[in-house]
């Protein structure tokens, strides 16, 4: 016979460690929804003097009435504009490093802070489903000054709001990504995994923080995933460049990104780099390949 006792305890056993095992799941999103759109606040710690720069301090609203802030640094004899796009929980003044080679190759640009970084307005960041409100923002700020046509290029976050964004605007000639990812999900999956997490845990934890986020938040962040917007960039150009090593974000985003995404199209993968650490391994290509990349549109 049997022990119909002992089978309903093993089950109400079972089911209380999968009740369990699920609101561990959920505590774990809830805190690292949490940890996602409220990130270390960092001031800037360079400005363009400190590069022998003469920049313009400029401020403008964002969609929703924040004030960004930033610098705009005019080139000399310009042929083009670009829009530079900083990483997430950090702000633009470390991405000052790339103005010098910008304006002398003949580019204005222009350095800002999204919302909830750097000095900009905002208590958190949604790392691109308002933030491509802010690069709209900055480019109706040029628009205004009558710059018709820019080049973005974005950094990791920035580098996914650039993708986002690129559609929306008919200004944007062109897009390089550096180490951007595709979806949202897969980075929180990822770091997840990287704290220890069993693997299998990772993707459950991954989505339900971009669900919890998208509540706390009152918005789809799903809708705004890179993924489901790059192929719309074209017939703009796109380059996008990532690290083989990116601990932060797989290197298979940059390969989804590329496959999703409509020619003119190029994927450049650099062996032994890590997460933003490109051009620490492949200074010079690195440089020319931006360079070139914006030679050509600005000299269609």
């Amino acid at each position: 016979m049997f022990n119909l006792t002992g089978l309903t305890s093993l089950a109400i056993v079972c089911l209380a460690l999968l009740l369990f095992g699920a609101l561990v799941v959920a505590a774990a999103a809830w805190y690292a929804a949490g940890k996602l759109i409220y990130p270390p606040h960092r001031l800037p710690a360079e400005k363009p003097a400190d590069y022998g720069l003469t920049a313009e301090p400029v401020s403008f609203q964002s969609r929703d009435g924040l004030t960004l802030r930033g610098w705009f640094i005019p080139a000399e004899h310009p042929r083009g504009t670009l829009v530079l796009c900083h990483g997430y929980s950090g702000d633009c003044s470390p991405d000052l490093m790339y103005a010098p080679l910008l304006r002398d190759a003949g580019y204005n640009t222009l350095f800002f802070d999204f919302r909830g970084h750097g000095v900009s307005d905002g208590a958190f960041t949604s790392l691109v489903y308002f933030e491509r409100g802010d690069l709209l923002a900055a480019l109706d700020f040029l628009r205004a000054r009558g710059i018709a046509r820019v080049g973005l290029i974005g950094f990791s976050m920035g580098g996914a709001i650039a993708l986002a964004a690129a559609p929306l605007s008919p200004m944007v000639a062109g897009v390089i990504s550096d180490c951007g990812f595709a979806e949202l999900r897969s980075i929180v999956r990822n770091a997840v995994a990287a704290r220890g997490f069993p693997r299998w845990v990772a993707p459950p934890i991954g989505w339900l923080a971009v669900v919890f986020a998208s509540l706390r938040l009152r918005a789809n962040l799903f809708a705004a995933d890179p993924i489901r917007w790059v192929d719309q960039i074209a017939p703009r150009p796109l380059l996008i460049m990532h690290a083989e090593n990116d601990a932060d974000v797989p290197v298979a985003d940059a390969q989804r990104l590329f496959t999703a995404a409509r020619a003119p199209k190029e994927l450049w993968i650099v062996p032994h780099a890590a997460h933003r650490q490109i051009e620490a391994v492949a200074r010079d290509e690195y440089r020319r390949r931006v360079i070139d990349f914006f030679n050509h549109i600005f000299c269609e």
